[in-house]
């Protein structure tokens, strides 16, 4: 299992309340690009319409330009693959006040691509200090140790 793409800046800006995995649905030559380390997640999420889930503002810049198709558009809609009763659960949980679906990492499980979603909810100020704080004491300790 390999990480093609990952999103940092969530685990910064956010707190992960729940990890949850979904397929994605991609065209050929999205495939490659990803596998190559193409596919940007920054500022990605995820939305529920209807009985559906797609994935938002994700960047996908293919390998070959003069290949593609002249009408592809690199961050467009795609859809993930969830079953019902995730689906309708991540509904659920998108409702509440305060709570965002976002793209975590893109990886392959065997020969699939799957997206690791997370359900974030938003950090104040000082929490991101504390987080950067907790960093820097880490990073500091590992020197010491390392000496």
């Amino acid at each position: 299992m390999s990480k093609f793409a990952e999103n940092r800046k969530a685990y910064f800006n956010y707190e992960v309340l729940e990890k949850i995995t979904a397929g994605i649905e991609l065209l050929g030559f999205e495939v490659k690009a990803v596998k190559d380390g193409k596919m940007s997640l920054d500022g990605a999420y995820a939305i529920i319409r209807g009985s559906e889930a797609f994935l938002i503002n994700s960047n996908i810049t293919p390998i070959q330009p003069k290949n593609t198709p002249v009408d592809f558009d690199p961050r467009r809609n795609r859809k993930l693959l969830l079953t019902k009763k995730e689906i309708k659960r991540l509904g659920d949980m998108e409702n509440q006040k305060g709570l965002t679906i976002s793209a975590l990492s893109v990886y392959n499980m065997g020969k699939k691509l799957k997206v690791e979603l997370g359900i974030v909810r938003g950090k104040k100020t000082h929490d991101k200090r504390e987080s950067i704080k907790k960093r820097e004491t880490d990073r500091e300790i590992r020197r010491t140790l390392k000496e």
